[in-house]
């Protein structure tokens, strides 16, 4: 892929797209809708689905994954990693991204969807769910495939996407070098990052048959463009015409623009558009801005607990696992993900307390206030077991202590799977609590009292 890819080659077929990020409006277009070879590109939406995966809680960052010999197979770039080897998913994300390593992106499809042909039907649907009409994923790394076709207007809608629903995790592709677990690697985009004022990302491509590709965005005091180009005949060539379009944009994009963020994409799974994401067993409803009432057709009262649901008792695994995560992102130099607020020891210490005291069956806590109003809740996502919904909802209070401060964490079960929510809120602080963890791109959605 671009990592080893020659100095020139046959130039394949032209496309450009130019777009204004902060309001989606074109600027500039050339065969922005013909289909062609993505190459590397491709793994943009790998990445995407890893970082929709991991805040979902499908996957950790610090999960070991082993190694199939599809992905130890896979042709260069790669990363060198072998059949039976295990690797944190952390440096997959990492590998693939920065060094666009074709084993660490078959790894990732696999690790997520069990084999490559699921993963690359949940890839497309997700395209289709952005609104990226002409695109269709065979695999997971790019390289040339029958079928596995994408577009400019459709590769700059999904760099948008990756700008603004996972800003957490964006900074991986203005890494000039990064740390991949058995070694540190470059990136493929370097040259650019350096050569161009305000680049930060996003990423390159190449195969003999879709030329030198790049998918480019770069910040200039509050104006972002995103500039995308396919089919260029070199590296240097690819890169002098994409700071051409970039200072096209930065020259026809207003100084000043309202943000107007795409909307963010739920899981697709590998069964099309409507079908859940593993680990989970329904879609999801995401929280724009502040709610004025309840997102469900019905809004339930708060039922008192049955033998249907339970609440949640945190396990001392579940409590050393996540607080590791924070302390581990936080603490890193070489950070995949922006470092969550660190739990004072009070909070761990209670949490430890909670684990260790707690009896072997359900016990009612009766912290939610029946008189005024603290009747209200919200969910945090559906999970196939009570384990995956009770990490998240740790994860979640760590991360979101001012804000859920006196909530009460509970795992609803039904036939449907493992409801994580937070209830004994005020209408105000529910709200509150789903448009901040909407804005740090937690699914959220209010649970009412009536």
């Amino acid at each position: 892929m671009a990592g080893l890819a020659p100095a020139t080659g046959k130039a394949a077929p032209y496309a450009a797209m130019v777009m204004d990020a902060r309001t989606g409006e074109v600027l500039h277009s050339r065969n922005a809708d013909t289909q062609l070879h993505p190459a590397s590109l491709t793994k943009m939406m790998t990445l995407y689905i890893a970082f929709q995966a991991v805040e979902r809680g499908e996957i950790s960052l610090d999960d070991m994954v082993t190694i199939t010999p599809l992905a130890a197979n896979e042709p260069p770039s790669k990363l060198g990693l072998v059949s039976g080897q295990r690797i944190q998913f952390r440096y997959l994300i990492r590998a693939a991204g920065v060094k666009s390593a074709n084993d660490a992106a078959t790894a990732i499809g696999i690790a997520l969807e069990g084999n490559e042909a699921a993963f690359a039907r949940r890839m497309t649907a997700t395209a289709r769910a952005m609104g990226m009409t002409r695109t269709t994923f065979r695999n997971a790394h790019g390289l040339t495939e029958a079928g596995h076709l994408s577009t400019a207007r459709d590769m700059t809608t999904l760099g948008r996407h990756m700008i603004y629903d996972y800003p957490q995790y964006y900074n991986i592709f203005s890494r000039i070098t990064t740390d991949a677990g058995v070694r540190e690697v470059a990136n493929t985009n370097r040259r650019f990052l350096r050569a161009y004022r305000g680049a930060d990302g996003i990423k390159t491509g190449y195969t003999r048959a879709a030329g030198f590709n790049l998918v480019a965005s770069a910040e200039r005091g509050q104006e972002r463009i995103i500039a995308t180009m396919f089919g260029g005949s070199s590296t240097a060539q690819r890169n002098a015409r994409v700071a051409e379009l970039l200072d096209m944009g930065f020259a026809r994009a207003p100084a000043t623009a309202r943000l107007d963020r795409p909307r963010p994409v739920g899981p697709q799974g590998s069964g099309g558009a409507d079908a859940p994401a593993p680990g989970t067993t329904a879609r999801t409803v995401r929280v724009n801005g502040l709610v004025a009432r309840s997102l469900r057709p019905n809004a339930r009262a708060v039922p008192e607990p049955e033998a249907s649901e339970e609440l949640l008792m945190v396990s001392a695994d579940v409590v050393q696992n996540v607080i590791a995560d924070v302390v581990e992102v936080a603490a890193a130099p070489d950070q995949t993900i922006a470092p969550p607020a660190r739990p004072s020891e009070d909070v761990v210490l209670a949490a430890v307390q909670q684990s260790t005291t707690a009896p072997s069956a359900p016990e009612v806590v009766t912290r939610i206030s029946t008189s005024g109003s603290r009747l209200w809740g919200i969910n945090v996502g559906r999970y196939n077991s009570q384990y995956q919904a009770e990490r998240v909802l740790l994860r979640v209070a760590l991360n979101e202590m001012s804000t859920l401060d006196g909530s009460l964490r509970r795992v609803n079960r039904s036939p449907r799977g493992f409801d994580a929510n937070f209830m004994g809120l005020t209408r105000d602080g529910a709200e509150r609590a789903c448009a901040r963890l909407q804005a740090r791109g937690t699914t959220c959605f209010m649970i009412g009292p009536d």
